[in-house]
């Protein structure tokens, strides 16, 4: 099944846009064990979300013993819930092919985030498989996303316009996406008005300070879908009590319903 089909018939089967990003931050997790506790927010959520965004770097950084548990968690979540590989991948063609082999062939995702400041020969190997999702990394919701995705071309495009436009291109087999964070609601209503019918991946609402009710107005397509709108910290640490898995289920369906309600679900 191509992805994005997955990610529709999971959303409309749960009512729902919300991806839970499963960031463990040991600091923070109730429980010592990663995979446990991935598996206790997967059991109280799976319900209530289109998709799943495991960030990789919270696994790197744990050596062998987070890529084991990432590898059980890909293996844990339901197979018809999408799984998207926060990754940001970008390297020149050959080393792509690599990136795209491991995220893809080993841990299994259905759809992972890249780096396009390599340009189209580092976004291709990932295009290859097209029954997979290919984020392309476009207005980023951090704070300092403007010192180069504001630049000006020659052509008088900043440089996010740029990658959306070169993304639009590239959407041959319906498998691109865009990233756009929902601090940046200007940008996200534009970028939505030049891919009318591409998925935008939308994080930055919760912690980082994003407007949920813009996000959803100027996100999702004509038929009110292909926005999937990440919460990470504030569903995964609601409580860091014993109560946690709990927590989180709550913290995720009041979000999943609020997004409906400004959809008018």
């Amino acid at each position: 099944m191509k992805f994005v089909n997955k990610l529709l018939e999971a959303g409309r089967r749960n009512r729902s846009l919300l991806c839970v990003g499963l960031d463990p931050d040991p600091q923070k997790m109730p429980v010592k064990d990663v995979f446990e506790f991935n598996k206790a927010i997967i059991d109280a959520t799976a319900d209530l979300v289109c998709a799943y965004k495991p960030n990789l770097a919270f696994y790197e950084a744990l050596g062998i013993r987070g890529l084991q548990a990432l590898k059980k968690t890909v293996a844990y979540i339901p197979a018809d819930i999408p799984i998207i590989g926060d990754a940001k991948r970008g390297d020149i063609g050959n080393t792509a092919s690599a990136y795209a082999k491991g995220l893809f062939d080993y841990f299994k995702f259905d759809a992972v985030t890249i780096n396009p400041y390599l340009g189209y020969d580092s976004v291709e190997p990932f295009l290859q498989y097209k029954d997979k999702g290919v984020f392309v990394l476009c207005r980023t919701s951090n704070r300092s996303a403007s010192d180069f995705q504001d630049l000006v071309d020659n052509f008088g495009m900043r440089f996010y316009q740029s990658v959306a436009m070169r993304a639009r291109e590239w959407n041959k087999d319906n498998n691109v996406g865009l990233v756009v964070g929902a601090t940046y609601p200007e940008e996200l209503k534009e970028i939505r008005k030049m891919c009318p019918d591409m998925l935008l991946l939308i994080p930055g609402i919760g912690t980082q300070g994003g407007d949920l009710e813009l996000s959803v107005k100027y996100g999702v397509d004509a038929g009110s879908e292909k926005a999937v709108i990440v919460a990470a910290r504030q569903v995964l640490y609601a409580s860091k009590g014993p109560d946690y898995a709990q927590a989180a289920r709550k913290a995720a369906k009041e979000l999943r319903d609020k997004i409906n309600q400004l959809r008018g679900l």
